[in-house]
């Protein structure tokens, strides 16, 4: 059984089958607003691992991965670690039709961009993400990074985007270099580490997270690293969906 559970209206909806993506797109909608909006999407086991043998899909599900979709059909933008990029074997976003209607309507292209944030920019740019994307993949980087791989990246059609004045990208500085350039919808897909980054600068608006009902033990990565905030930082849960024990849920920042 799937239930569908608003915060704002416990009463379970009357829905035996799959959710339809028209209903998990109106459910995930983006808030209208003037600026940017950094939604992050992420699993979780019951024991708070973040992947299994390195990626997230052993710890996934069908539904999880159709929320997966519908979030990427609703984003301008999604934004990856290089690491998550090369672990999870990314390419690039494709066209849907069961969005286009929508994306349309709210001036966007036809799939969202792929942003990679990377320090070395040590990327393999003859892959499909680099060379044969619908929409020009972007690269985040600072000043600093080595400039003969800047000069790889736009060889092969990405777009570099300095966002910050060392070696890596600055979070914050990120989120508005996307959304200068018209990339308000923002949907990061982790890894832990960049998620962790985004958190400790205060820029994370929303989390979307799925808590798996798995055990796994060992020593993932849970879904944010790096360094600790001062202040622990408190979030709203908004929605909660449920299926087979999944439950998918939306936190936003008070």
């Amino acid at each position: 059984m799937r239930r569908l559970f608003p915060v704002t209206d416990l009463t379970p909806a009357d829905n035996e089958g799959e959710w339809s993506l028209d209903r998990l797109a109106d459910a995930y909608a983006y808030p209208e607003q003037e600026g940017p909006w950094l939604r992050a999407n992420m699993v979780s086991t019951l024991d708070g691992a973040a992947q299994h043998d390195g990626r997230s899909q052993p710890i996934s599900c069908k539904s999880d991965m159709r929320i997966f979709g519908t979030l990427r059909g609703l984003a301008d933008v999604v934004v990856a670690g290089a690491e998550t990029v090369r672990l999870e074997g990314y390419r690039p976003a494709r066209a849907r039709e069961a969005f286009a209607a929508r994306r349309a309507a709210a001036g966007q292209g036809p799939a969202p961009a792929i942003a990679v944030v990377s320090g070395s920019l040590d990327l393999d740019f003859s892959l499909p993400l680099f060379v044969s994307p619908l929409v020009p993949t972007l690269v985040l980087t600072g000043a600093g990074a080595p400039a003969d791989r800047i000069e790889a990246a736009r060889k092969a059609g990405a777009e570099v985007v300095i966002a910050g004045e060392g070696s890596g990208a600055d979070p914050a500085r990120a989120v508005r270099e996307l959304a200068d350039r018209g990339l308000k919808r923002l949907l990061t897909e982790g890894g832990p580490r960049m998620l962790g980054q985004f958190v400790a600068a205060g820029v994370l608006d929303e989390l979307c997270l799925t808590l798996s009902p798995m055990l796994t033990a060992g020593d993932a990565q849970r879904i944010a690293g790096g360094p600790s905030v001062a202040v622990p930082e408190r979030f709203a849960l908004t929605s909660v969906l449920e299926e087979a024990g999944f439950l998918f849920t939306r936190y936003r920042r008070i």
